[in-house]
């Protein structure tokens, strides 16, 4: 068929280096800028390099050099990692169509023959990163939507799963597990907070390990695709301790689907286990009626707070 686009993955020594060549030089035209310099520097290292050779040998959860061709030339290149181990997701790290070959749709039937070998590899979903505008009106027109923030707050992306999958809520153990710091970055950018800095992770980790703060995560298999909180602390008022709900986040491809009720439910349940006398909610007024059919009627007045440590905040 006339301008068929195939996938091929890079085997040979010959095609490897070509694959690498197409990769810097396109790190240097369509993603980095002159203010990007250091960043720049780091993905066209050795450094860099040595580190993704390492895992597309590995034997498990590889990643995939791919080369894009219409006809018998090839147009472009992907790099992706299907984790099998985990729960099929299709990470696509790198999509690019050579400049000399863009238009017409060209884009469009090389982003449509990457899903469908995707699909074929067994991947149960496609995520990417995407930052900019562009991109993001790209992919929306392939079906992606927009949904959250990773943890290194860069957009995210995703072609979301056909399959139903149920959802079990569990108790994070582990305060240094990298969806916790997904999670809060997508939920600190819905309410148009920055990014968790290095430090913040750090703290945020030590108080999940401590036994300061408890997560609730809401599970898809392995993805993790909400969160909620409770901390507790002792009432003079209530002269018993008392939780006090927080980081409450849905990923929006996951949203209307009951999770919000589960996590709910199983603080709830949790906070009765443990003699915890009352939960309380702090909320935005345009959350106040969500949060009211979710069981939180009893209205306690304002909050007020004196910030003590403004760099904390």
């Amino acid at each position: 068929m006339t301008n068929k686009i195939t996938i091929r993955e890079a085997i040979t020594q010959e095609e490897t280096i070509f694959f690498w060549d197409q990769l810097y030089s396109y790190f240097k035209r369509d993603v980095f800028s002159e203010q990007d310099r250091e960043e720049q520097a780091y993905f066209l290292s050795d450094e860099y390099r040595s580190y993704m050779e390492t895992i597309h040998g590995r034997k498990h959860d590889r990643c995939r050099y791919l080369l894009l061709y219409q006809n018998d030339t090839a147009i472009g290149f992907a790099m992706t990692v299907i984790f099998h181990t985990e729960d099929a997701k299709c990470f696509l790290m790198e999509f690019c169509v050579f400049p000399e070959f863009r238009g017409n749709g060209t884009g469009t039937r090389c982003a449509q023959a990457f899903l469908a070998w995707a699909k074929a590899q067994g991947a149960a979903y496609v995520e990417i990163n995407c930052d900019t505008m562009q991109r993001q009106r790209f992919w929306k027109r392939l079906g992606f939507q927009m949904n959250g923030i990773d943890q290194w707050g860069m957009p995210l992306m995703m072609l979301p799963p056909e399959e139903h999958h149920p959802i079990i809520i569990e108790i994070l153990a582990d305060g240094e597990d990298w969806q916790l710091k997904k999670l809060e970055n997508g939920y600190l950018a819905e309410i148009e907070e920055d990014p968790l800095t290095d430090e913040k992770q750090e703290n945020l980790s030590k108080s999940v390990n401590n036994g300061k703060i408890t997560f609730f995560f809401a599970k898809r298999g392995y993805r993790a695709v909400g969160m909620c909180s409770v901390v507790t602390a002792f009432s003079t008022f209530a002269c018993a301790d008392i939780g006090i709900f927080e980081d409450f986040y849905i990923e929006p491809v996951f949203r209307k689907q009951g999770i919000a009720r589960m996590l709910v439910e199983t603080a709830e349940k949790w906070c009765r286990e443990k003699h915890i006398t009352s939960l309380s909610a702090t909320c935005a007024p345009c959350d106040e009626e969500m949060y009211r059919s979710l069981g939180f009627t009893s209205h306690l007045g304002s909050t007020y707070a004196k910030i003590l440590q403004q760099e904390l905040i």
